[in-house]
């Protein structure tokens, strides 16, 4: 009898172990779960904050190359204007010219 009681007793130890034992992975489970989805949330708003900033950049950089565009354009026609060099809009003033005075 003393075995029964014995392995009785056994069976509520370890039942009683098990309970433990599962309660403190559900907590370690809750804790883990805690931290990891407040790890995720600053992961996702830094991933945010630098696609951000990305874009901005672009945007930056794509002003910055059209207002060099625009300067580099406007130093050609003063340098070909400088240089006393015919437009395109001068050849057509001219083929214009000569097409009326082949009229006349």
């Amino acid at each position: 009898m003393q075995d029964s009681k014995s392995d009785s007793q056994k069976q509520q130890d370890d039942k009683e172990l098990l309970y433990k034992a599962l309660g403190v992975m559900m907590l370690i489970k809750d804790k883990f779960s805690d931290e990891f989805n407040e790890i995720f949330q600053k992961a996702n708003a830094s991933k945010e904050d630098i696609l951000k900033s990305v874009d901005e950049v672009k945007e930056k950089a794509q002003s910055e190359k059209t207002q060099m565009e625009e300067k580099l354009n406007e130093k050609i026609k003063e340098i070909v204007k400088e240089m006393g060099l015919a437009t395109k809009e001068d050849i057509e003033e001219l083929k214009r010219l000569i097409k009326e005075s082949g009229k006349s």
